[in-house]
């Protein structure tokens, strides 16, 4: 733009304002303050040339020089806006609240503010009044943000969502609506509502011919992603991952996306494929992750990191991880438990009670989960009874019945019958007060009895055996139990009760015995005997019907086997035990080794002296002979070489014979 007068240069301002060129429109702006640089108005459309450029820092910089000249009427929505891209939602809700008149964009600005700051109820009834007093076309994008608040109670409130009718037209509001409804635990709906809501973004696409396939599948991650913690959650796990791997791959622009589905890789990985999950973890760690995430997401993350480095081993890294997390939360529990589970790896098992001890002295609130954790490292240690001691001082666990089990249990295990059965009557108590005659009384009246039945402690059975009975005077079997403890206890009472059975004839039972006993359950059968037809007479039977008897098969006998001579009667005990057995003879050798080559005899001496042999004419050797020795074709004997002083000698192992067609 060339130098010339300023209605010039405004002109140039409107026409690169109405054609979104707010690039040259700040530079002619520039030269108008230049020339005035308190221009109210040239200040204020500096403002919205930097904000439409993305400068918001320098548009608030802008602001804050000139509070003078720019009052909070005339840009309180710029700065506030500013402020709230910034990440200073703190600073933009002060800055709205100070705004005396409140515009529709300002309602809009203020609903997306208390939404960021996780105020939801004030969020909702914000959204509510805008879209009943405005006529706009603005009216969907409103109905969408009002069901994301919706989904963000039901899903961090654990509350559930109020049903305004709100239309799925869009996907949007059809996520929305799934977000809902696994928030409520209605999983299988909320399947079926992001199948929807991805059929109608990719028709809404469709429609726009710019778009390509890599753009439906960026948009439709957050969808793919969410469906694949719903299968998560089902159990799906294989699926869940896959899905999830899927949209990692896409490299998605959204930070908080990338960070979500990263944190759940990393929970169903656990402490396998630790590789990967460090991988995944520096995803999470991105920048500007915590302004898109809710607290309770972001929590969770760091959680999970710190998990994953008490997995790792790394425990400096793990505790520093729970000190910044116990700072932030001092209330919550998790970190303690993570805390207590490295102790445990380090085998510091004392302290790790005292740990949680401390917190549950400290946070009463959160003391139920905590002392189930200290019940269950005194049940590892094998102090069984501190355990129990432990669990009965959970005041809203004390008298249900998981809990009542596990005490009868443990009490059992110790062998404190007498403890076991006061848990059983303070529960009964409870229960006669608070919900008398219903399931869970009467069922714990029948257990008693039958646990007092099964330890022998028959009278005091029977108080519990009575009230059963008298609860239903038709059950025979409560009757019958009643009469058997009476029996060892009151013989009178017993006779008075048996009274009340029902007669042998009203107890009889239509069974047909044979069918039971010829049935496919049944482990004997009975044979019956073949009837007769007739009187009629068994007919003569000639040499040929009459059967011929197989001849028995005569044993085999051993190859040495003398018929003349009679077996020995002792011949199948072992020689040691047999009458004539009168142990191995310790007599002399019968030849001594002689002084001669080993192995030599003095009898083989004997006949290798020449000198007592029979005189023989002398042969001379054969021609061609080298020496007078003569040759032999035999193989030697191999000599043994003797054992050193003090040593006895092992006869080598013979090797048995398998069976089969011979071989070794």
């Amino acid at each position: 733009i060339g130098s010339g007068p300023v209605s010039a240069l405004w002109t140039e301002i409107n026409r690169c304002g109405q054609n979104g060129d707010f690039t040259r429109a700040l530079k002619a702006v520039n030269k108008i303050l230049h020339e005035n640089k308190d221009d109210v108005t040239a200040l204020r459309c500096k403002i919205v040339c930097l904000i439409q450029n993305g400068g918001f820092k320098e548009a608030l910089n802008v602001m804050n020089t000139h509070t003078k000249s720019l009052t909070s009427d005339m840009i309180g929505f710029e700065k506030a806006y500013c402020e709230y891209r910034l990440n200073r939602v703190d600073h933009a809700l002060k800055t709205i609240q100070g705004i005396p008149e409140q515009t529709d964009k300002l309602k809009e600005l203020y609903g997306q503010v208390l939404y960021r700051l996780e105020r939801y109820d004030e969020c909702l009834a914000v959204y509510k009044d805008m879209i009943r007093n405005s006529q706009d076309d603005y009216e969907e994008e409103r109905k969408t943000n009002l069901s994301a608040v919706l989904a963000a109670q039901s899903t961090w409130e654990n509350t559930s969502a109020e049903d305004l009718g709100l239309p799925e037209s869009s996907y949007e509001l059809c996520y929305n609506a799934a977000c809902c409804l696994i928030g409520q635990g209605q999983l299988s709906q909320a399947m079926q509502k992001l199948q929807k809501a991805e059929e109608l973004c990719r028709k809404s696409l469709a429609e726009d011919s710019d778009v390509t396939e890599e753009d439906v599948e960026a948009e439709l991650a957050i969808i793919h992603s969410q469906m694949a913690y719903v299968m998560q959650l089902q159990g799906r796990t294989e699926d869940a991952l896959q899905l999830y791997n899927q949209v990692i791959k896409l490299k998605p622009s959204d930070v908080g996306l990338l960070a979500v589905t990263a944190n759940n890789i990393i929970t169903i990985n656990k402490d396998q494929n630790v590789f990967d999950s460090k991988k995944k973890v520096k995803l999470t760690s991105a920048e500007g992750v915590e302004h898109k995430l809710a607290k309770k997401q972001l929590q969770a993350i760091e959680i999970n990191k710190a998990l994953l480095a008490m997995y790792t081993n790394q425990a400096d890294q793990c505790n520093k991880m729970l000190a910044s997390l116990q700072t932030q939360n001092p209330g919550h529990p998790r970190p303690v438990l993570i805390k207590v589970a490295q102790l445990c790896r380090e085998k510091q098992h004392n302290k790790a009670i005292e740990l949680l001890q401390r917190f549950s002295d400290q946070h009463p609130e959160s003391a139920s989960g905590i002392k189930l954790t200290m019940a269950q490292l005194y049940v590892t240690q094998g102090h069984v009874t501190k355990a129990c001691d432990i669990l009965k001082s959970i005041e809203e666990m004390k008298y249900k019945p998981g809990m009542i089990s596990a005490l009868v249990t443990m009490y059992t295990h110790e062998e404190d019958i007498d403890s076991a059965i006061d848990v059983f009557t303070q529960a009964i108590q409870y229960y006669q007060s608070e919900q008398p005659g219903s399931a869970i009384h009467l069922s714990l009246v029948r257990e008693a009895a039958n646990y007092k039945l099964k330890y022998g402690r028959k009278k005091e059975a029977t108080s519990d055996l009575e009230q059963l009975w008298k609860q239903n005077k038709k059950d025979v079997h409560t009757l019958a139990q009643l009469i058997s403890a009476y029996s060892l206890v009151d013989q009178d009472k017993a006779k008075a009760l048996s009274k009340h059975l029902p007669s042998p004839d009203t107890m009889s039972f239509n069974v047909d015995v044979d069918e039971l006993e010829n049935s496919h359950g049944a482990t004997y059968i009975r044979k019956k005997a073949a009837k007769v037809v007739g009187e009629s007479q068994p007919k003569e039977q000639g040499p040929e019907g009459v059967k011929k008897k197989k001849k028995k098969k005569k044993g085999k006998l051993p190859k040495n086997y003398d018929p003349k001579s009679t077996p020995d009667p002792e011949r199948w005990l072992p020689m040691r035990e047999r009458s004539y057995y009168r142990g191995k003879k310790k007599g002399k050798k019968k030849e001594q080794v002689g002084r001669g080559t080993q192995g030599a005899t003095s009898g083989a001496c004997a006949e290798l002296d020449a000198s007592k042999s029979a005189s023989s004419p002398p042969t001379s050797p054969r021609p061609g002979s080298g020496t007078g020795t003569a040759t032999s074709n035999a193989i030697p004997p191999r000599q043994q070489k003797p054992a050193a002083a003090g040593a006895t000698r092992k006869k080598a192992p013979q090797k048995k014979k398998k069976g089969g067609k011979g071989g070794w």
